[in-house]
């Protein structure tokens, strides 16, 4: 693997048969990834930064064409959870396309970084308090691996690269070089859930 990939989830070969410890892993990766960022200077701060992109479009698709579908319908208040979620992704996304189109080494990246770096760790607290645990109370072991099944699924056919205005999987995909994969990652997902996506 290269030093610019970033592994997907279970790529460890961790078994990830719970989708809420799958997440949760995932959450750590990318407070990690932050602060590789922050701690870098020239070619590392850009070839982490790519990774911390690429990890952040990966965990958000998978958790759109994965995660929210389950919470909106599983417990009570679901829907308004999940719209709060994609009003928080839909801000990170913005300031983090605003930040793709700098040089890490622009005097303007670090503090722009940092705005990022806040409003990702309170959107990761909010999922996990929010939707995680209902999740979790709202779902049997079979269903959380499922989830997490379709996770990793998912996450093989993520966009490199998240697009703000766009709190979907399928509209994510449609917005990136290859059009043609939204129709596949929605295939991926359905059976890795045993065509009940």
């Amino acid at each position: 693997m290269s030093d610019l990939e970033t592994p997907h989830a279970g790529g460890d070969r961790t078994q990830d048969a719970d989708v809420v410890a799958l997440l949760m892993r995932q959450h750590g990766d990318i407070r990690n990834l932050f602060d590789k960022v922050e701690a870098a200077a020239g070619e590392e701060r850009r070839d982490t930064f790519r990774r911390l992109v690429r990890l952040l479009a990966v965990h958000e698709t998978a958790e759109e064409e994965v995660v929210h579908p389950f919470a909106r319908r599983s417990f009570p208040g679901g829907d308004q959870v999940v719209e709060d979620r994609l009003a928080e992704e839909k801000a990170a996304k913005e300031t983090l396309s605003a930040l793709d189109d700098l040089d890490t080494d622009d005097p303007t990246f670090m503090p722009r970084f940092m705005k990022l770096r806040t409003d990702v760790q309170e959107h990761a607290r909010a999922e996990e308090r929010y939707e995680f645990t209902h999740i979790r109370r709202s779902s049997d072991v079979t269903n959380l691996a499922a989830m997490a099944k379709a996770v990793k699924a998912a996450e093989v056919m993520a966009p490199t690269r998240p697009h703000p205005g766009v709190e979907s999987g399928a509209a994510n995909m449609a917005l990136g070089p290859v059009a043609a994969l939204t129709d596949r990652t929605k295939d991926v997902v359905r059976e890795a859930l045993g065509g009940n996506g």
